[in-house]
């Protein structure tokens, strides 16, 4: 018997149906798989790059970065020799601008001399004059000495007249008395005794003149020798060219000569000018900032470590230096001068107070000059002041010391423009003595001697 329906034959040796849903989640199993291992092979690779880099980091520190400390935090330092006038004046003549390069005694200012000029004749005249006073003060001493010398000639030999003369009035006295006794007894006339008489009286009278003029003479001689001593007190112990007189009129030629040269302001020290703020007819105070020389050829480095980094920094210690205008092309040597006796923040202007509120500690930096060790590779490749600079100091030998035993050499900067003018004013001062001392005179002995 047949049926109408419709039946499913189902072998149980086929495959179950398997959803279609189910099917794709499968596939997609299927391709997750190899890119999750993918990942994790990655991952390792990475972590064992990593590892690898760290283990070489690490042996090359040790076997060669620990002796090495460098900073980024460096920058060039040199002398800026300020330019001020050491007069006042007006400015009539400027002589150099930003940029130049000028030699130490080149002209870089020029202020007005008139007044320096006539001060300055006023000083030579009265030098001239004071040396003219002074050369006729050990004439006069020198005279009155000679004057006194006569008078105390003259009144010995008057001494010696008055003894004569009372030696014939003596004499003349003796022989009147004796005549008179004769006359009394008729041995001689009247008229011999008349003479005798005459020749007394008149050796009384040279004897009363004869002490006059002495006791006159004395007066003389005092008063001469009192001359001679008032003469004598205003040049004894003296030469001629060192007589107070003279230094005080020296002094003052001296310091007009100096405010006269000093109105030219000349460059102390060779270098390079910057910060130019002088104009024409301006009216300029000592001490007043006229401009600045810099000179660039004894520039130096500090370089800001951290204090982390000092504990084997020594003086002495060698330091490759390179610069953000030439970079690594050019590598310039240099040697660690001075470490910094205190931080940055301790020199600050205003200090930072730990002590009071809420405190976070902080590396603090230490400044350390570094010198240039060549300085032909700063000619050949200049720097300017304030430059950024890559510092690396090498820490090998650490038999330097910390501190400075003493003055750095190289610390001195020099200038001996201002001890010529010094010396022109001097040239200029025996010049003008020596044309008005005595030709009399030659040696300048004192007048007492």
């Amino acid at each position: 018997m047949s049926s109408n329906s419709n039946t499913t034959t189902v072998n149980p040796d086929a495959p179950s149906a398997v959803p279609a849903s189910s099917a794709q989640g499968a596939k997609a199993k299927q391709k997750k798989k190899p890119a999750g291992n993918k990942r994790s092979f990655l991952f390792k690779l990475l972590f064992l790059v990593i590892v690898i880099i760290a283990i070489i980091a690490g042996v090359m520190y040790f076997l060669n970065g620990r002796w090495y400390e460098s900073t980024d935090d460096a920058y060039v330092q040199g002398n800026v020799i300020q330019i001020t006038p050491q007069v006042e004046g007006t400015v009539v003549g400027i002589f150099a601008d930003d940029g130049d390069f000028v030699h130490a005694g080149d002209t870089l200012i020029r202020l007005d001399q008139t007044e320096a000029e006539v001060a300055l004749n006023q000083a030579k005249a009265t030098l001239a004059k004071t040396v003219r006073e002074v050369r006729s003060l050990y004439s006069q001493a020198s005279g009155a000495k000679a004057t006194s010398g006569a008078q105390q000639a003259l009144v010995q030999a008057q001494e010696s007249a008055v003894k004569g003369a009372k030696t014939a009035l003596d004499k003349a006295k003796a022989d009147y008395s004796r005549r008179q006794k004769l006359v009394k007894s008729g041995a001689i006339s009247e008229e011999e005794s008349a003479h005798a008489r005459d020749v007394f009286l008149q050796a009384q009278s040279q004897y009363q003149s004869a002490i006059s003029q002495l006791e006159a003479t004395r007066s003389q001689l005092t008063a001469s020798e009192q001359n001679a001593e008032v003469s004598n007190a205003l040049v004894a112990g003296t030469l001629i060219n060192q007589h107070p007189d003279i230094l005080v009129a020296e002094s003052k030629l001296k310091a007009a000569y100096l405010t006269y040269v000093r109105s030219t302001i000349t460059a102390p020290a060779d270098g390079y000018v910057a910060k130019r703020a002088a104009q024409v007819g301006q009216r300029v105070a000592a001490g007043s900032a006229m401009m600045a020389v810099v000179p660039l050829k004894n520039a130096w480095i500090y370089a800001n470590f951290k204090e982390t980094q000092m504990k084997d920094m020594r003086i002495g210690q060698p330091v490759s230096i390179t610069s953000d205008l030439y970079g690594d092309d050019v590598v310039y040597d240099g040697v660690i001068s001075s470490l910094g006796i205190g931080t940055g923040s301790a020199f600050a202007l205003l200090p930072a107070q730990n002590a009071t509120g809420n405190w976070i500690k902080i590396v603090q930096r230490i400044p350390v000059r570094v010198e240039f060790a060549k300085p032909e590779q700063l000619e050949k490749h200049p720097l300017r002041i304030g430059m950024s600079m890559f510092v690396e100091a090498d820490l090998h030998n650490t038999e330097g010391t910390v501190l400075a035993s003493g003055i750095n050499p190289n610390s001195k900067l020099l200038t001996t423009i201002y001890d010529q003018q010094v010396a022109a004013a001097d040239r200029l001062i025996s010049d003008i003595v020596q044309q008005n001392l005595a030709t009399s005179d030659p040696d300048n002995t004192s007048a007492n001697e």
